[in-house]
């Protein structure tokens, strides 16, 4: 990866590209920020920026043969530990599907991640059998004169055990050996680990930088300016609003079912509309507690933006809003039922039902038990 192939984050080269020709390497780095910036680009980047033995002020060269294996995931002295499923497994088992959605789709969350493993319905983690295998490979002999980069992809999927192994590691590190932690959520990560590593927050990328890509994928100039400004600093967030999946109808489709339902049952006096909308309410929890962890997950996420979009909406700032044409239409009639009496409340109850899915628990329940709730708040008065 060369810094000149990642979209924007100009400034965080810039002091990336200084520490290596200051000779001021760290042994750990933190790479942080949200979804869909480059902040694993930006690790790999560096990783070959750091060894290429002819890199200029700007960049890897990009000819050498270290170049050439780091271009290709390849290099020997590059190891890579990312969330597996399978408490026996070990990363080095799942590269050929890691290697493939780098470079094929360069930018990626956990969830493409999953789908690239087939495990949407699963969740994976980052097990104490790997620490055993970040040992082992810092204890062979290194391929060349430079550096062994250990890239860890969200370190905080790690569980307690290998958590506490990795600080070892990190309190002992051995000679031109460096690791590079990529996280969207350092917070979960254990005191002691962001105590030893260097933080580097990485930025949202500007809305007219997200634009710019998005036209060279084709896209009209006002629309990619409309994606670019929703996606809100994440330019994968863009390309997934470009794409316009079903998934994404999907999720509107729920927030809508759930909604429309809660508020027959909650504001309307017709029993027979009632009694159906409850029906379909139980049989919208029966859906969704069949769709996924993940996919749970990303659609209560995807309901407390709507919520909130739709709460702003009110307040008749349209420069604030950040909805597709689609979402816009149903907030129409929707918004004025999120308001100041019940918003709070509304945004607290998804956020629970995101952290009980988190927990392993009971889906169906969950689910159901978020349709009683948004049935009781939809008909708050505002206050």
């Amino acid at each position: 990866m060369l810094f000149k192939d990642i979209i924007g984050q100009e400034a965080t080269k810039r002091q990336l590209r200084q520490a290596v020709r200051e000779g001021r390497i760290p042994h750990a780095q933190l790479f942080t920020g949200i979804s869909g910036i480059g902040k694993l680009q930006l690790a790999l980047a560096y990783a070959q920026y750091l060894n290429c033995p002819h890199r200029t002020e700007e960049d890897s060269c990009g000819t050498c043969p270290t170049c050439l294996q780091y271009q290709h995931l390849q290099h020997p002295d590059l190891h890579f530990v990312f969330p597996i499923v399978g408490s026996d497994e070990v990363c080095d088992n799942f590269l050929e599907p890691w290697r493939k959605i780098i470079l094929e789709q360069h930018y990626f969350d956990l969830d493409d991640w999953h789908e690239a493993l087939g495990i949407e319905n699963k969740q994976s983690m980052i097990y104490e059998k790997e620490s055993g295998e970040i040992l082992h490979k810092l204890s062979l002999k290194a391929y060349g004169d430079g550096y062994k980069i250990m890239i860890i992809w969200q370190p905080e999927k790690m569980n307690a055990s290998s958590a506490n192994k990795l600080l070892k590691i990190l309190e002992e590190p051995a000679p031109k050996t460096v690791f590079i932690l990529v996280s969207e959520h350092p917070e979960k990560l254990l005191s002691t680990i962001q105590s030893r590593v260097q933080t580097i927050l990485i930025p949202r990328l500007e809305t007219e930088t997200i634009a710019a890509a998005l036209q060279q994928k084709g896209i009209s100039s006002s629309q990619a300016h409309d994606i670019a400004r929703i996606a809100n600093g994440s330019y994968l967030a863009a390309l997934k609003k470009a794409n316009e999946t079903a998934e994404n109808q999907q999720e509107l489709s729920d927030f809508i079912a759930l909604f429309r339902d809660a508020y027959t049952v909650g504001v309307l006096q017709d029993p027979q509309k009632k009694y159906d909308s409850l029906k379909r309410l139980k049989q919208w929890s029966l859906e969704m507690a069949g769709i996924g962890r993940e996919k749970q997950k990303h659609f209560l996420q995807y309901a407390q933006q709507q919520v909130r979009e739709n709460y702003i909406r009110n307040m008749a700032q349209p420069e604030l809003n950040y909805q597709l044409e689609a979402e816009r239409e149903f907030s129409v009639k929707f918004a004025p039922f999120i308001h100041n009496g019940n918003v709070e409340a509304i945004m607290n109850q998804l956020d629970l039902a995101e952290r009980q899915i988190e927990q392993n628990g009971n889906a169906k329940m969950i689910f159901f038990d978020l349709c009683l709730q948004m049935i009781v708040l939809i008909k708050k008065p505002k206050i």
